[in-house]
């Protein structure tokens, strides 16, 4: 019992962090990056869809990225979500066959912009990571009757082992991100 509720809250936790490394992703650095368009939707056929599922990414050079759709009637509106994209601030171009998107470069503001959105997100991580030991711990207490104290105190500590090294695997990925990100 005591096992099964400890697997599943380090399961969520590892999901958790994760989601956080894609968060992370996801917010531009200097360079071009299909990751940067991992969340995008595109209105398709009524369906939002991943612009992944619709097109190829390339980056040729360093600030560009060209996207080829692979159903050329869904041109416009793949350019359209790239548009409206929030945070990216991109020169989108369509040729009629592929959509070049050039990235700006980052000045310093946007810089501390982008460091502060990638903070946010880690901050949501982590608060996502208590809420998961939270549930564990209230699941040990419920078991407070069937199970022996000193089995209890020792399950509590191995959740707060797993919570800490889970907190401190998205302070890393924060701190290299940050890195990426100030790097000129």
């Amino acid at each position: 019992m005591i096992s099964d509720v400890l697997d599943e809250a380090t399961t969520k936790m590892d999901k958790a962090v994760e989601v956080a490394k894609d968060d992370f992703g996801t917010v531009r650095t200097g360079r071009a990056n299909p990751a940067l368009f991992q969340k995008i939707m595109v209105e398709y056929y009524g369906s939002p869809t991943p612009l992944a599922q619709l097109a190829s990414m390339q980056n040729p050079e360093a600030r560009t990225l060209l996207v080829t759709p692979y159903d050329k009637t869904a041109l416009k509106e793949i350019e359209k979500a790239i548009v409206n994209w929030p945070n990216l601030g991109a020169n989108v171009g369509n040729d009629g066959n592929i959509i070049r998107v050039t990235l700006p470069e980052l000045t310093e503001e946007r810089r501390r912009e982008f460091v502060k959105i990638v903070r946010s997100k880690g901050e949501e991580a982590k608060v996502a990571i208590r809420n998961i030991r939270r549930k564990a711990k209230d699941d040990l207490d419920a078991m407070k009757n069937d199970t022996g104290e000193d089995e209890l105190a020792r399950a509590e500590k191995e959740l707060e082992a797993v919570t800490k090294h889970h907190v401190d695997a998205i302070d890393d990925s924060l701190k290299r991100k940050e890195a990426e990100l100030l790097e000129v």
